[in-house]
């Protein structure tokens, strides 16, 4: 994302907010797997990013947000260390011809990689869901590449077991 030159860091931070509010959206629902949850990541994470415009507009403002919006979420995963998933409501989408099974296909996801440890999903978001490289992971998490790589092998394993065993996404 490239910030508007000329502009007042105002309109710089509104344009940016327009462009990122849909792919920082996605990432939060897909660390928390909770819409409202996702809404308050998203705000907070808007907010850090305003509070460090200056630094952010140097580089790439998505990925100093990105980088913001998985902190912020391993905060709120130490904070609350055990979570319950109590409905299934999510960014609403239409893929395919039947949108039940849609549905029902993204909740499994997102019900697998909530079993999955925090640093493997967001290994696994930031790599396949957000198609980021594995270097761009490694640069955005200050990871190293093979820990990207292993990390990753390690947690789509995990996902494959736990969506073929469980194929609803949770254990019995």
């Amino acid at each position: 994302m490239q910030v508007l030159t000329g502009a007042t860091p105002v309109e710089e931070f509104r344009a940016f907010v327009e462009t990122a509010k849909d792919p920082l959206h996605r990432m939060a629902y897909l660390l928390c797997g909770d819409s409202h949850r996702a809404d308050e990541l998203t705000q907070a994470t808007f907010e850090r990013t305003w509070r460090a415009w200056s630094s952010a507009r140097d580089g790439d403002p998505l990925a100093y947000a990105r980088r913001i919006l998985a902190n912020l979420r391993i905060d709120t995963w130490r904070r609350n260390r055990r979570e319950v998933l109590t409905g299934e409501d999510g960014p609403e989408r239409s893929v395919g011809s039947d949108p039940a099974v849609a549905v029902a296909d993204r909740d499994a996801v997102v019900r697998a990689l909530l079993q999955l440890p925090v640093k493997q999903r967001r290994v696994v978001v930031l790599r396949h869901l957000l198609d980021l490289s594995e270097a761009e992971v490694a640069t955005e998490l200050g990871i190293p590449l093979g820990t990207v790589k292993s990390t990753a092998s390690r947690a789509l394993d995990r996902l494959r077991t736990i969506l073929t065993d469980h194929p609803e996404g949770a254990p019995e």
